[in-house]
């Protein structure tokens, strides 16, 4: 079956979030923020006190406030942060298309996610939606899914909104108990999905203790699990 086609049968959709689950960001990251850095320190020696940990620090220090916010633009404040520290500020325009650039062109699959998708493919109908700014086809995953979702495109607010799930559900064009939600976030990716009538996997990649009250309908370590878990999901009446 070729990526984006139905299945036979009543379809069943498993979408993914992105960043984390998919796609192995924190090197593409750490990758372009080095670079960023570099380029900080050729043009002012005053770059020389500037810390990748300074850059990395930045993120979670513009996050709280705008979090609402597109991955996009986040990511541009914390950079006009980390600029202002050598008095490059007039140059964020450059340096935010140097870390983009480097970012997109570092993020790749996690080894267990292409495999995982085409034996996926052959029973469910694939979806993509996150909040984040991973392109499919920038990161290594161009026509693995029926439908791509993101946010802050057409008006569509990020995860935990519910209209999020709602335009999940209606791209997938099932009932919502017949879709499986994958992501590593247990807010975004288990919580929020449930609340909308979906249900959902915990990719916990890491081993984390799982929090407490969160029920996952499966939860699995790597993504090879995952059709091996969907096989063993309560058959829905929906």
């Amino acid at each position: 079956m070729e990526a984006g086609e139905r299945p036979a049968g009543p379809p069943t959709a498993v979408v993914f979030d992105a960043d984390e689950t998919l796609l192995d960001l924190r090197p593409a990251v750490t990758g372009a923020l080095v670079a960023v850095l570099a380029e900080m320190r050729r043009r002012t020696p005053a770059a020389a006190a500037v810390r990748l940990a300074d850059l990395e620090a930045d993120w979670g220090a513009v996050f709280g406030a705008l979090s609402a916010a597109p991955v996009q633009e986040i990511r541009r404040a914390a950079l006009a942060r980390s600029l202002a520290r050598a008095g490059l500020d007039e140059h964020l325009d450059e340096l935010a298309a140097l870390f983009f650039a480097r970012r997109f062109a570092l993020t790749r699959p996690f080894p267990d996610a292409l495999p995982a998708l085409a034996a996926l493919r052959r029973r469910h109908l694939l979806g993509f939606a996150t909040n984040g700014n991973s392109r499919a086809e920038r990161c290594g995953l161009a026509g693995e899914f029926a439908f791509e979702l993101y946010a802050h495109e057409n008006g569509l607010p990020k995860k935990p909104a519910p209209e999020f799930y709602a335009a999940v559900v209606a791209a997938a064009g099932v009932p919502p108990a017949q879709i499986v939600y994958v992501g590593d976030s247990p807010g975004h990716d288990v919580v929020g999905p449930q609340r909308a009538g979906l249900r959902a996997v915990w990719l916990n990649r890491l081993g984390l203790p799982r929090p407490a009250g969160l029920s996952p309908d499966a939860e699995v370590s790597t993504l090879a699990e995952l059709l091996k878990a969907l096989g063993k999901l309560e058959p829905t009446n929906a």
